[in-house]
């Protein structure tokens, strides 16, 4: 008999009783079905509900009654062992399961899953983040440059299934879970190869180029520059006494904004080209040892990575490839086997249609088919999502999320170069063949319409440019010596250089704390993994029956 959970009916009033079809499990392998919640239902419990105070327009009691105890009781069907199956996310002051909640998931944040009502309508209630380890899926690697974009895309995922996501540095944070979905932003250093060897396919996220750029200054405003950089500090042994002016921080930003732009073309090509090691700046075949240093690149120079230098300008080199995908560590893998548009997906013609792509993918697959809702409620899904913005918060959630700053000439320039170099090597007869590489073609073309309407507004004065927009070194380096021509106070050079060396310190204990509170979550999971087994081994010796079998 499947398990529910009563509540109290608000304002005293006794809850009505509903007859509504549950969640049954197949015999095998106690995978839930998903069911239409119709007319026609035949398999139906009895159980009180809670009306919601809700005005849901056009339903009767019975209907809405159905429409709780569905959204309740979907997930929660017991399984033969009540402790396989304990999380249900309910709110922790009401439960004590023990709940995994992925990065930016605060305890009171409730994420999506939907329920198929018939007619094309859905409802939602939560996902289940603690996934059976006993369930055998086809798990999909999310990958995308540093954006709040994969957020969107894992979303739908989840609402087409029910089953929750999990980011890269959750699986090394909290170790390994059978989790279908992953994020992910390996190989750029933000990333972490965390999830061992539990995917089996690769879905590439494509965002556009320019935003992903704003976005990072987000990043690395954190970093540098955020309310919390006491925190950052603390391990710098005092070496700054004072933080330098948020000036100094543009300065430094623009720089490191500028090395994505390469990394953005470079992002795509490690996963085209199924983990061929590249240079980011140069986009040549590169040596492993040369590749080692470009995964850490917070411990170098930007002239102790050079190419020039650390291989050869003249040197031959023979590919090489990370060996996660050499060694099959994503078992269908490491080239894309669909590339899907953020921006697209939240366009109001093209959206739905990116949808249809993504359920269309996991409905392919005979593991993940069982979990998809049906087809008639896709768009549903989409509009729950995207226009009524239900679910964890994404980038669309953001104040002011698009275009908060402008960007110089110089610095789209660079976007376009590496817009066009990376669009005429996937229109190659080596790669067109591919729907996933025609998709780049396509979206990046887009792309750079768009920021060649920019930078002809640029140089047109039509958009004018602040200290705080991303400038890039020469436009700065113009209005510092504009400045110095007009008797302004200015930063003298050893000032500027240490500011810089200030904020690369900055960044680098950032990643060194994340990967200080892996290995402490490391070390903890280690030692309870110990206290279990000894417990166990004292268990065993002090229990007569066990010892006599």
């Amino acid at each position: 008999m499947p398990k529910t959970r009563s509540k109290r009916a608000p304002h005293g009033k006794k809850p009505p009783v509903s007859v509504v079809e549950v969640v049954t499990f197949s015999n095998d392998a106690s995978i839930p079905r998903r069911r239409r919640l119709d007319k026609s239902s035949r398999s139906t419990h009895r159980t009180p509900t809670v009306l919601a105070d809700v005005a849901w327009g056009g339903m009767n009691t019975l209907a809405r009654a159905a429409l709780i105890f569905a959204s309740a009781a979907l997930f929660h069907a017991a399984v033969d062992r009540e402790d396989e199956w304990k999380s249900y996310y309910f709110s922790r002051k009401k439960s004590s399961a023990k709940l995994h909640v992925p990065s930016g998931v605060d305890e009171n944040t409730r994420r999506a899953l939907t329920i198929y009502l018939g007619g094309g309508e859905c409802v939602w209630e939560a996902p289940i983040f603690d996934v059976p380890t006993n369930l055998d899926f086809y798990k999909t690697l999310i990958v995308g440059y540093p954006s709040g974009d994969k957020r969107m895309i894992f979303q739908q995922m989840e609402a087409l299934t029910g089953w929750a996501a999990k980011d890269e540095w959750d699986f090394e944070y909290l170790g390994q879970s059978n989790h279908p979905f992953i994020k992910a932003n390996y190989p750029h250093h933000e990333g972490i190869w965390g999830w061992g060897t539990n995917a089996d396919q690769v879905v590439m996220v494509i965002r556009n180029i320019r935003l992903s750029m704003e976005e990072y200054h987000d990043i690395l405003y954190d970093i540098g520059y955020a309310k919390t950089w006491e925190e950052a500090t603390m391990n710098l042994e005092n070496l700054y006494a004072t933080r330098p002016p948020i000036e100094a921080f543009y300065e430094w930003r623009d720089l490191r904004v500028m090395d994505e732009a390469n990394w953005y073309g470079w992002f795509i090509d490690y996963w085209m080209e199924g983990g061929l090691m590249r240079d980011y700046f140069t986009h040549k075949i590169t040596t492993p040892k040369h590749w080692n240093m470009l995964m850490r690149p917070t411990l170098y120079t930007r002239g102790e990575l050079d190419y020039n230098i650390v291989v050869g300008a003249d040197t031959i080199v023979s590919p090489s490839f990370d060996p996660h995908c050499e060694d099959g560590d994503i078992s269908g893998g490491c080239q894309p086997v669909l590339v899907v548009s953020a921006e697209k997906l939240r366009d109001y013609t093209e959206g739905p249609s990116e949808t249809e792509l993504i359920a269309n993918l996991l409905r392919g697959n005979p593991k993940m088919s069982p979990y998809v809702i049906d087809r008639e409620a896709w768009n549903c899904v989409w509009r729950e999502l995207i226009v009524k913005g239900k679910g964890l918060k994404t980038v669309l959630d953001r104040p002011a999320a698009l275009q908060k700053y402008s960007f110089s000439a110089e610095m789209l320039d660079m976007m376009l170069w590496n817009l066009n170099r990376t669009i005429t090597k996937y229109s190659t007869d080596e790669w067109n063949h591919l729907a996933t590489a025609s998709r780049i073609v396509e979206l990046l073309s887009e792309h750079t319409l768009l920021i060649q309407s920019e930078l002809d507004d640029v140089k047109a004065g039509r958009r004018q440019l602040t200290e705080k927009d991303i400038l890039g070194p020469k436009e700065r380096e113009r209005r510092r010596l504009a400045a110095i021509a007009e008797g302004k106070k200015v930063e003298s050079e050893d000032r500027r250089k240490a500011n810089l060396k200030y904020f690369d310190a900055m960044e680098k204990e950032h990643r060194a704390s994340k990967e200080r509170r892996v290995k402490e979550a490391q070390r903890e999971r280690q030692a309870q993994r110990k206290d279990e087994r000894r417990a166990e081994r004292k268990r065993l010796r002090n229990d007569p029956v066990s010892r006599s079998n």
